[in-house]
């Protein structure tokens, strides 16, 4: 145990008492009581949410960047160097190209392809199509990420449809976001009102902890049940990024790419993605 008048643990130069002895012994007794509770490593200090924020402001600035100029006729290869461009203009890079064999600096995926499109030269954009964008960043060795969904002129009422009430699942999961609250909460919210609408919730992708790593603890389902899974608490931060399907649920991954994931039945998917750090009070969008 921390003395309470050492310097808290965090870096913020505060005495523990007056900073983060109230939240760790709040955490402590959530524990006792059996909930699942995040670790220091998890929390993260004034610092790394200072930089993370910033990783953040690069980040949120591509997805602005494409939103300006992706257009029919123009190919995912085109929207993949707006993204490698645009990022390293400003002292960042791009989080996927590269990680874990992921030959691009952004996914593009395309109506019934569920995340982890591969841009390609060979692929054009349409009349009707739908699109979702992933960009990551790392500006000074610290993460972010979110995604956009793109509608293409001449898209059907149901295609509009879809990215409409997708966009509303994350609005609705992000609003169960508060400290003391548990990550089943966001998930039960999401599929409540996906399925109320008669849309399917893809259940084999989630949301993560991000920051320090791309890929961080805790998992974010889309599907849960409220008041389980790990407790909410100032200075985690992670995605919350529902993939909604017209049809079923199921998706099946690309065998000859490993990394594009397709609806199993071919129905139309969309994606929203943003990055939230959980505060004293509530929470805080921080890429979008």
């Amino acid at each position: 145990m921390q003395n309470r008048n050492d310097k808290c643990w965090c870096g913020s130069e505060k005495k523990y008492k007056k900073c983060h002895m109230e939240i760790d012994e709040k955490i402590r007794e959530f524990e006792l009581k059996g909930h699942i509770v995040p670790d220091r490593g998890i929390i993260k200090t004034p610092r790394e949410i200072e930089m993370i924020k910033a990783s953040a402001i690069v980040n949120t600035g591509v997805l602005n960047h494409v939103s300006k100029n992706i257009k029919v006729g123009m190919s995912t290869e085109d929207i993949d160097k707006l993204v490698y461009d645009f990022t390293t203009e400003h002292g960042a890079i791009p989080a996927p190209l590269d990680y874990e064999g992921f030959p691009k600096s952004c996914c593009t995926s395309i109506n019934n392809e569920v995340c982890h499109g591969i841009p390609d030269k060979n692929i054009i954009l349409k009349e009707g199509d739908i699109i979702n964008v992933d960009v990551s960043t790392i500006k000074d060795g610290y993460f972010s990420d979110a995604s956009r969904m793109f509608v293409m002129e001449g898209a059907s009422d149901e295609a509009k449809k879809l990215v409409d009430i997708t966009k509303e699942c994350l609005e609705v999961g992000i609003e169960q976001v508060k400290p003391w609250g548990h990550i089943g909460d966001i998930g039960a919210a999401i599929q409540e009102y996906a399925e109320s609408r008669g849309y399917s919730v893809v259940t084999m992708f989630g949301g993560h902890g991000i920051g320090n790593e791309f890929h961080e603890e805790p998992f974010v389902s889309h599907v849960g049940v409220k008041d389980t899974g790990m407790l909410m608490v100032p200075g985690m931060i992670f995605t919350i990024e529902p993939m909604i399907n017209i049809g079923k649920p199921q998706v099946y991954v690309d065998k000859k790419n490993g990394w594009t994931s397709y609806t199993k039945d071919g129905s139309l998917s969309a994606q929203w993605e943003h990055q939230i750090l959980v505060t004293e009070d509530g929470y805080e969008i921080i890429s979008y």
